[in-house]
């Protein structure tokens, strides 16, 4: 069962050695990302990332990913130090960033790129499971953002919003028109989210929201209801 599932954002920028110099918008974000982290990461769960990417597959602790397309020469692990194959998306590179910075190295999560054709996952619903789903918003929410303003970026934000702030898994479903003409980074990520999480009700809280760079970004925390 996915006991809880903690929302952060995909930006690389989050890494303090690519986002060199903005700390003062991005400080708040990496302590709500670190702490969101720590608090699903209890009772000895198994630790599952789901990031979008080009095509849906898995990936074993051991998978890498670097950052050296943004000039910087950093590989890091998963959920495992030592050697493996560099397979990681931008996504799940900066899970891996998250997760060392909340958890320390070897904290042992799996992982899933989310590609355009992803339902529901393989995972394993018998084992307790906390799950981390990592994803941006419109990149279009100002004038100065990557893909410029968009007149609906705004309200595309919103609805992601208030998905993240009622714990109801079929909400997160992506809208796949509207959300690439958004540039919604977190889209396919979302959309594998919310088949898994559609069946249990969740306690959430919306942790952290707001556009730093135009760019969508949100931390959210789910717990399963004990009912």
């Amino acid at each position: 069962m996915i006991e809880a599932v903690a929302f952060c954002p995909q930006a690389p920028a989050l890494v303090p050695e690519v986002g060199r110099g903005l700390d003062s918008e991005l400080d708040e974000v990496r302590a709500e990302s670190r702490q969101a982290i720590r608090d699903i990461a209890t009772g000895g769960r198994r630790l599952v990332v789901i990031g979008s990417g080009a095509q849906t597959r898995r990936h074993d602790p051991s998978a890498r990913g670097t950052f050296g397309g943004f000039g910087v020469p950093l590989t890091l692990g998963l959920g495992a130090d030592g050697p493996g194959p560099v397979e990681l998306p931008p996504s799940l590179t900066t899970a891996a960033w998250l997760l060392r910075d909340a958890l320390g190295p070897g904290c042992g999560a799996s992982g899933w790129t989310a590609g355009a054709d992803t339902t529901a996952l393989e995972l394993d619903h018998d084992a307790p499971t906390a799950l981390l789903v990592v994803g941006d918003g419109s990149a279009c929410r100002s004038e100065k953002a990557p893909g410029y303003l968009h007149p609906r970026a705004a309200e595309r934000d919103a609805i992601a919003a208030d998905a993240l702030r009622c714990g109801e898994g079929d909400r997160l479903h992506a809208w796949p028109d509207l959300d690439d003409e958004l540039l919604v980074a977190g889209s396919r990520a979302w959309e594998a989210a919310a088949w898994e999480l559609e069946a249990v009700s969740y306690e959430a809280e919306l942790r952290y929201e707001g556009a730093p760079f135009g760019v969508g970004y949100f931390v959210a925390t789910w717990t399963a209801s004990r009912r």
